[in-house]
């Protein structure tokens, strides 16, 4: 059974509503950075991957306060402390501050072992990525998703038209500033995880906006596609491929909760980028996508239409000036 077989929804008659919607989303996104830079020093919650320090992951034999972990730790100039999990771990994250990482790393080692029994903890796991490498990852990260939207830019520019190849962009870059809205509002730490999550949202909005697209071509290309009106014709082309759309993404999500249920606290923070990714692409595959598509169009449209006309008057001044 084909779910929405009959589906006539007026898609792009809603794109008001749905800009909207958006830059409110984008502008809560905008806001929170804002405020994190006052807060914690950066737009996100960069990890030790991108921001350089130790991380340092204990586990204690009873449950222990994060208060308590705290004063053993400096009290109020104590690292940043988070509990992973169970009520007896811990991720400390240390910034080098000019020290060297074995230094820093000893050091609350030191302060854990006077605070607790020795025996009453272990420390599970220990990460150290120098300043450097953190800014070039960064970097590197930042590079990867352009380079990405380039290629994207030039695969549908071959494929369809460069017209496609330029509302897919902007709705791959509106996706990306609300996930990144998300990130920052309720500060989830970005790793190396949470950039290969970005990229694969990338990968999966353009993936189901070259399906709206392909089916707006295939329309274009039938008999009287071309006359057709435009908004009609792609109003048409999203509830053809509407089917296609909820069944994959929903199918998508439900593997993606059942990850946030059962997949623990190490890969939560990847499963919830996924998750916001989907459900924000697919929203924007037939909110944004189409909408940016016929407005491009007319665009181009009205500008060979006025190329035209001044061919056309400077034609009749030349007859004019040779009769």
């Amino acid at each position: 059974m084909r779910l929405f077989e009959k589906a006539n929804y007026s898609f792009i008659e809603k794109t008001s509503a749905a800009i909207i919607f958006s830059l409110l989303l984008i502008v809560a996104g905008v806001v929170s950075m804002i405020i994190n830079v006052q807060s914690i020093g950066s737009w996100q919650n960069y990890g030790v991957d991108f921001s350089g320090g130790s991380l340092i992951q204990v586990r204690f034999e009873d449950a222990v306060s994060a208060a308590e972990m705290r004063s053993a730790l400096g009290g109020a100039e104590a690292p940043p402390i988070t509990r992973f999990g169970e009520d007896n771990e811990f991720v400390v994250r240390a910034g080098l501050d000019g020290e060297e990482m074995e230094i820093v790393r000893q050091r609350i080692e030191q302060q854990l072992s006077a605070a607790f029994q020795q025996s009453s903890f272990s420390i599970v796991r220990t990460e150290t990525v120098g300043p450097k490498i953190g800014a070039e990852l960064q970097s590197k990260a930042g590079l990867a998703i352009l380079f990405s939207f380039i290629l994207t830019l030039i695969y549908i520019a071959i494929r369809f038209q460069f017209r496609f190849g330029l509302a897919a962009i902007i709705a791959t870059i509106h996706d990306i500033m609300i996930t990144l809205g998300f990130l920052a509002l309720f500060r989830i730490e970005i790793a190396l995880p949470t950039v290969a999550a970005i990229l694969t949202i990338v990968g999966y909005s353009l993936n189901d906006t070259i399906v709206v697209f392909d089916r707006i071509r295939e329309n274009l290309k039938s008999r009287g596609g071309r006359r057709q009106d435009p908004v009609a014709l792609i109003n048409q082309s999203i509830n053809e491929t509407l089917p296609r759309t909820i069944l994959t993404s929903g199918t998508t999500l439900v593997v993606l909760l059942a990850l946030l249920v059962v997949g623990g606290v190490v890969i939560r923070d990847f499963t919830m980028v996924l998750i916001v990714g989907v459900v924000v692409g697919t929203y924007s595959s037939i909110f944004i996508a189409s909408p940016a598509l016929l407005k491009i169009q007319r665009t181009f449209d009205d500008r060979e239409q006025l190329s035209s006309g001044k061919k056309k008057r400077t034609r009749s001044v030349s007859v004019s000036a040779g009769v």
